[in-house]
């Protein structure tokens, strides 16, 4: 009885070494085969690996780096749960053979921000593939295609980015959550999504249900409303009007108009945050959101949105027109007037000139039609920046090139 007892004991010391050991050397592999898929956009840093005999496969110690940023993303640890050990030798030998149920699960995910995150030869024109302009933008300078940044984040008192993900795999479909600390979280539930790792494209796809998407913004979006509108030269309620304008001429440029809900509720996030839930459908047309013909006087059903736990009625999409393109007709009498060399004032140049008037005051005109006025500090083929004077010291904004439609000298006439 002895030897038997000892024998069974020896068996399962060697058989949960084998699990350990055959754990260890799978998920080597996928993580080798998932490195090699991502090669062409960053590098993949595993860490540890540990398992258990309750299912779990355990890694510590990961990190992400984007080819595009300049910074990591440091993954503390990473949990996967497949229910039992037989589930998870499966799940590892064929990925797409996953449990009915399983969850992945990372704690300890941060990044450390910089004022300059993006590499320079990452370029944001604020247009997307088709060349249309975005429709969020939300700008923090003079010039109002100069999005909210890293920088602006730091300066805000944000240094980095930091949570917890939680991604469940359930009978009646898809959940997964993000946490961060002090800038929101984001929850997502779609009922009847069957998530495959090996082929994610099909997705939307595997649901013909809509998802719900629940936003809390943590209080971060009245530090973004104060801090832009200070930087911008503007109080709050003026900057969310700006950012509604570009929101407005984004649709435009999709033919689409918002309703005078939508703009309403999108202006009060703006200004106050708050809880936003909203349905949305990933396979259908601007994601589930109504659109209306034009000229259409009935709306039979609006978009299902709740805000702060009320619901929001009258919000839905229309459709317009494409904008006209002007004919660019020059009007009469709008020749530049002669130059006095006895008359010291504001005189036009062309941009492309701009490099030689180093350390003098000029004014610049946007296409927004907001003026800049301050000392020119620098130039370059993509943006110049112009020092203004805010409480005894000076403020340097940078501006697009592209978003400068006028732009003048202070100096002396010529003959």
């Amino acid at each position: 009885m002895k030897r038997l007892l000892t024998l069974l004991v020896l068996l399962g010391l060697v058989g949960f070494a084998v699990f350990k050991a055959g754990v260890w050397w799978l998920a080597d592999q996928r993580l080798d085969e998932a490195r090699t898929a991502l090669e062409s956009y960053g590098v993949l840093e595993r860490g540890t690996i540990s398992s258990g005999v309750d299912g779990r496969l355990v890694l510590s110690g990961n990190s992400w780096q984007d080819f595009r940023l300049t910074r990591s993303l440091e993954i503390g640890r990473v949990e996967l749960d497949a229910g039992s050990p037989v589930d998870l030798v499966m799940a590892l030998l064929d990925p797409a053979s996953l449990p009915t149920r399983w969850s992945l699960q990372a704690e300890g995910v941060g990044l450390v921000l910089e004022a300059t995150m993006f590499r320079n030869w990452v370029t944001a024109e604020g247009e997307n593939s088709a060349g249309e302009p975005a429709l969020f933008v939300l700008s923090c300078a003079p010039d109002p295609r100069q999005r909210l940044g890293s920088g602006d984040l730091m300066r805000m008192g944000v240094t980095g980015l930091g949570g917890e993900f939680l991604l469940e795999q359930r009978a009646n479909g898809v959940y997964a959550e993000l946490n961060t600390a002090g800038t929101g979280s984001v929850e997502l539930d779609w009922p009847g999504a069957r998530l495959d790792l090996l082929d994610l494209d099909n997705l939307p796809q595997s649901s013909a249900e809509p998802m719900t998407v629940t936003l809390r913004d943590g209080g971060l979006m009245r530090r973004v409303a104060a801090y832009c509108a200070r930087e911008a030269g503007l109080e709050p309620p003026e900057w969310a009007g700006r950012v509604l304008s570009a929101f407005r001429e984004g649709l435009r440029a999709r033919g689409l108009v918002a309703s005078d809900q939508l703009l309403a509720l999108y202006r009060q996030w703006l200004l106050e945050g708050g809880e936003l839930t909203a349905t949305l459908d990933p396979g259908a047309e601007a994601l589930g959101i109504p659109v209306y013909p034009v000229g259409s006087d009935e709306e039979s059903a609006a978009w299902p949105v709740a805000y702060n736990g009320a619901s929001v009625p009258d919000v839905f999409l229309r459709e317009a027109p494409p904008i006209a393109q002007d004919t660019g007709e020059e009007a009469p009498g709008s020749a530049a007037p002669e130059e006095n060399p006895e008359v010291e004032g504001w005189y036009a140049d062309s941009i492309e000139n701009a490099g030689r008037w180093i350390d003098r005051r000029v004014r610049v005109t946007l296409s927004n039609d907001n003026v800049v006025e301050g000392r020119l500090v620098s130039v370059s083929d993509r943006e110049l920046e112009v020092a203004r004077v805010v409480a005894g010291g000076e403020v340097a904004y940078p501006m697009l090139v592209r978003a400068i439609t006028d732009f003048e000298i202070w100096r002396r006439g010529r003959k």
